[in-house]
C-alpha cells in the first residue's frame, strides 16, 4: 500500500510584491505560519506576506476528445514520464538539498533550531516514522531518470 500526504500550495506576496508559491498540509497550517510570524519572503525576508490568487490556466480543445484505453501505447507513459520530469525541475529549483541530512534539517526546522526553508532529500524508513511521531510533514516523491540530453 502507497501512503500519500497531500499538500497545499498558495502563492503568497509580501509588502515589497514580491511573490512565492509555498507549500502547506493544509490551509490551517498556513494560518498557524502566518499568525505566528514564520512565513519569511525569500528574496527579501519581509515577514509582511499575504495570500495571492493563483495564476490558472484554461485549455479549450475539443470536448470530446478520444482518451486512449488504458495501457495503450507508449505515448502515454512517455508524456506522464515528461509531466513528472518538469514537475521534479520545479522542486529542484525551489528546494535546497540536503541528501541524507533531510530528518536532521527538517526537524531543526520544527523545533525553531534554524529558519523554515523548502528542503528536499532522503530517509531511511526510521527517519521517516519519527518525522511522522513528531507530527512534521512531508511529502515523498519520485525521482524522475534524467533524459539523455542531461548526461
Amino acid at each position: 500500500m502507497v501512503s500519500i500526504d497531500v499538500m497545499i500550495a498558495f502563492d503568497l506576496c509580501c509588502e515589497n510584491d514580491h511573490t512565492f508559491e509555498v507549500w502547506f498540509s493544509d490551509s490551517k497550517e498556513y494560518e498557524r505560519q502566518k499568525d505566528q510570524g514564520l512565513l519569511v519572503c525569500p528574496v527579501c525576508g519581509s515577514h509582511e506576506v499575504r495570500k495571492i490568487l493563483s495564476p490558472v490556466a484554461l485549455h479549450k480543445g475539443t470536448k470530446n476528445r478520444p482518451v486512449a484505453p488504458a495501457g495503450e501505447g507508449q505515448d502515454s507513459h512517455k508524456a506522464l514520464e515528461q509531466f513528472l520530469y518538469k514537475i521534479y525541475k520545479v522542486i529542484e529549483k525551489n528546494t535546497e538539498d540536503v541528501g541524507t541530512d533531510f530528518a536532521k534539517e527538517a526537524l531543526k526546522m520544527h523545533y525553531g533550531v534554524t529558519e523554515p526553508r523548502n528542503i528536499r532529500g532522503v530517509a531511511t524508513e526510521s527517519e521517516e516514522k519519527l518525522l511522522k511521531e513528531e507530527g512534521i510533514s512531508f511529502m515523498k516523491i519520485p525521482v524522475p531518470r534524467k533524459s539523455k540530453k542531461e548526461h
